[in-house]
Formats: C-alpha cells, sequence, structure tokens
C-alpha cells in the first residue's frame, strides 16, 4: 500500500471537479508543502469521486439498481471480475480522500489550527473508512495513511467500525470547540459550519450503527442527526465540464453511457408502490428519463444527475429514514410509523425532488391499518409489523438510488426474507457480497488477508 498512498495531487488527474482543486500542491511529491487549505478541498474533492463516482455505481449494480449492457459494465452485471477491477476504486479511497484528509489534519496542526478544522478532518477520515469497512470487509485503517509503513495491518471489520465510532466522538467535541474554522472557501460541502458538520457526524454514527445492526444505537444518533434538508452533506457541482456532476459525466458526455442503464427491476419498483396515498410519478420523473438506449439517471436540468444537480452524501432523508427502521426495530410498531410518516410528510413538500411538480407528488400519512391484513400496504397478509418494516426497507432502498449505502442495505437484511427488498442475482443463485481487494494491494502489501475472500464470501458483520 506504501506506493498507493504516496501522492497527494491525485485529485488533480480526475477531470472531474477539476476546478476545486486548483492549486491543492505545490510540490506533487512533497505533500506537506501544500497548505492545510488546500489539502482539505482536495480530501473533499476524492470524497466525492469515493461516495458518488465510479464505487457507487459499481455498488448500484451489484444491488440492482443498474444493468451493464456492453463492454465493462455488462461484465460486471454478470459478475464476471477480478481483482484488477478495483484497483482505481481502492486508489479513490485510501489516496484521494483519507491520504488527503490525514494530511490536512497533519498540517493544519502543525499551523496552530485544531479545533473545528480538526474535527472536520476527523469526519472525512472516518466517512471514509467506514465506506471502505461496509465494501470490502476487514481494511487497513490505524496503519493506513502512513508512507513510513510499507506494510498496513488489515483489522476485522467490526473493530474498524468501533474504531470509526470513537474517531466520529473525538470529532465531535473538536466541532463543539466552535474555534478554529478553516479559512473561508477551503471547505466546499458547508464553508467550515460546525453544527452542520456536527449534526452529519451523528447520521455517519447512525449509518454505520446500522450497518452492524446496533440499532439501538443507530436511533440514539440519529436523534441529533442532520436536521433539515438544508444541513445535509452533498456534492457541489457546477456549469464547467470539469465541475460537472459525475453522474452526468458518465451518462450524458462519456461514451460510456452506452454501457450502462437503470435496471427494470428499479424501474418497476418504483412505478408498483401507487396507490390511494401514495403518487411516484414526481420522484420517477426526478430519477429518470427514457432515452435510446433505455431508462437511464435524468440529466437534464433538475433531473437527479443533471449537470449542476448536487449529489447527496449523507442527508436529512437518510437520517429520517434511520429513525424509522431503527426506531421500528427497538421501540416498535408506533414509534416506526411516526417516523415513516415525517419522512412522507417531508416528501409530500417535495422533499429531495429538485423537479418536481407537486401534481405528481402525494405521500399521504399512513395509519396502522395501512398496514393491517388487506390494508392497501398489506394485500399479501402478513403480519403489520412485516408490512411496515417492508414499507421502510423498500423506501430506503428508493431514497438511496445511486448510492453506496443501497448495496449496504441489500446485504444488511438479505436473510430478512419476508421483508427485504426482493433484488435477484443477475446470474447464479447468489447475490455479490463485496467489493475485491484489488490486485495492486494483493501485489504490494504482504498483509492482504490470503486467501483472498470472495465476491460471493459475506464481509464479517454480515455472516
Amino acid at each position: 500500500m506504501k506506493q498507493l498512498i504516496y501522492v497527494l495531487s491525485s485529485v488533480l488527474l480526475l477531470t472531474a471537479c477539476g476546478d476545486l482543486v486548483d492549486g491543492i500542491n505545490q510540490d506533487p511529491n512533497n505533500p506537506t508543502s501544500a497548505s492545510y487549505q488546500n489539502i482539505l478541498t482536495g480530501a473533499e474533492v476524492g470524497n466525492i469521486i469515493l461516495q458518488t463516482g465510479e464505487s457507487a455505481r459499481r455498488a448500484g449494480i451489484f444491488c440492482g439498481y443498474y444493468t451493464g449492457i456492453d463492454r465493462q459494465h455488462l461484465g460486471f452485471t454478470q459478475y464476471a471480475l477480478t481483482t484488477s477491477d478495483f484497483n482505481a476504486l481502492w486508489y479513490d479511497a485510501y489516496v484521494d480522500s483519507y491520504r488527503n484528509a490525514l494530511e490536512a489534519e497533519k498540517t493544519a496542526s502543525a499551523a496552530g489550527v485544531e479545533g473545528v478544522t480538526k474535527g472536520i478532518t476527523q469526519v472525512l477520515q472516518a466517512q471514509v473508512i467506514g465506506t471502505v469497512a461496509s465494501l470490502y470487509g476487514n481494511v487497513p485503517f490505524e496503519e493506513a495513511g502512513r508512507i513510513e509503513i510499507d506494510n498496513p495491518a488489515y483489522e476485522d471489520q467490526a473493530t474498524v467500525y468501533a474504531k470509526v465510532q470513537t474517531l466520529l466522538d473525538e470529532a465531535i467535541t473538536n466541532l463543539q470547540s466552535g474555534t478554529d474554522r478553516p479559512a473561508g472557501g477551503s471547505e466546499i460541502y458547508f464553508d467550515g459550519n460546525p453544527q452542520a458538520w456536527i449534526e452529519v457526524a451523528y447520521t455517519l454514527k447512525a449509518r454505520f450503527f446500522m450497518h452492524t445492526r446496533n440499532y439501538a444505537a443507530a436511533y440514539e444518533a440519529a436523534g441529533k442527526g442532520i436536521s433539515r434538508a438544508q444541513n445535509g452533506m452533498f456534492a457541489p457541482h457546477g456549469t464547467g465540464i470539469e465541475q460537472s456532476n459525475l453522474t452526468y459525466l458518465f451518462f450524458a458526455v462519456e461514451v460510456r453511457a452506452n454501457d450502462l442503464k437503470t435496471s427494470d427491476f428499479m424501474t418497476n419498483l418504483i412505478q408498483s408502490r401507487a396507490n390511494s396515498k401514495t403518487n411516484e410519478t414526481g420522484r420517477f420523473n426526478y430519477y429518470f428519463a427514457t432515452t435510446g438506449v433505455g431508462v437511464q439517471p435524468n440529466t437534464q436540468n433538475g433531473g437527479f444527475a443533471a449537470q449542476t444537480a448536487r449529489a447527496p452524501m449523507v442527508t436529512y432523508q437518510e437520517n429520517l429514514l434511520i429513525r424509522a427502521e431503527a426506531g421500528f426495530r427497538t421501540q416498535g410498531f408506533a414509534i416506526g410509523l411516526q417516523h415513516l410518516n415525517e419522512f412522507r410528510a417531508f416528501m409530500a413538500g417535495g422533499g429531495y425532488l429538485t423537479n418536481a411538480n407537486l401534481a405528481d407528488v402525494k405521500y399521504d400519512a399512513y395509519t396502522a391499518a395501512d398496514f393491517a391484513a388487506g390494508g392497501i400496504e398489506n394485500t399479501d397478509n402478513i403480519s403489520a409489523d412485516n408490512a411496515l418494516l417492508r414499507e421502510i426497507l423498500q423506501e430506503r432502498y428508493v431514497t438511496f438510488f445511486g448510492q453506496i449505502e443501497g448495496f449496504n442495505d441489500t446485504r444488511r437484511t438479505e436473510k430478512e426474507t419476508t421483508v427485504r427488498v426482493p433484488i435477484t442475482p443477475n446470474r447464479g443463485n447468489e447475490l455479490p457480497q463485496r467489493f475485491l481487494y484489488p490486485q495492486t494491494e494483493i501485489d504490494r502489501n504482504a498483509s492482504t488477508p490470503s486467501p483472498i475472500p470472495g465476491f460471493f464470501q459475506p464481509t464479517p458483520v454480515n455472516q
């Protein structure tokens, strides 16, 4: 891994988001010569690439959002993968994101800047490592990102999640100090607003507690999480080609648009959700447009994948749905229904649908009768509890379209056959369970697990 984490300036090589990182590096071979402000910007751009770029697209193929129809993405859909297919994705995480966040913290500290700035870098580190652990299982953490260590040790997935929680707690304490905000414009998500970062940190805590099925802790953390849509973490984008939304670049600019379409499962699922209290037309039109290839993400003005569309990374809607699921699992039916209806009230006003025609949007509140046998959300007469949980999980799946969390949810709930979102394997009888360790890591890090876990081998927390 040492060679993989050596160069800070790799984000400059990625044309998307290019204008955001102008001047990030005075000397590509000497990262500490850059100011902490530039390195922080680079870490955040790297995080955008990790959370909203090819890793999210690949996860979407594996959890049923997308179907590859040509070239490499057809192979991914057919589960024809090799370890080298993950080289660039590992680099996105450990170099562009994590290494830069570590270096930003170190450089800021050397400049006497702690407090809020340190807390921001810690949230970024936790977000990246929690994401990597969710996708790969056991991963390097304590020794990762340190160029003096040739073979960073791999740590058990559950241990990594626990350390991520501790790091988020430390970050919250630093953010609460209110001191040493980063220089204006260097922090591109919230411009250093500590309260927004505190709420994001709590929602990330809740997200990672969901991954490990600690639903009581997830519910508690979400109670302090993102409190309004404006406090969500989004990737900012602009009108220049190098500032464009990464999904827009893939589907509207690059020749790869002919490789991938939205799956029939995903489009049919949204269309099937209509009932007397629900109209999903607005959400369907926000997400999708029909092209010569088929149904693909909507790249037009106001659509999910429009050029300037802010890409979701940690959001108010996720926090609401964590409260719905975790509240149901730990507090019971009434609490789960209450939080589901809070989400529906948010959506009834347009929610996260930036191009919504409110005539095509309807999310009336559900009642307990809707989940009783024969109710509009229980036409197959399962238990009311199962009917409610099924609706919550389905709502999460639809809401997380295009995000890594959809893949995390499908693996976490796979054994709950009555209520899980019923995606099926594209071939064979097993669903994908993980990203593969990259060939670059296998070749360079003697600590890489051996034998290498297979594509269908669950990560430890999902066994």
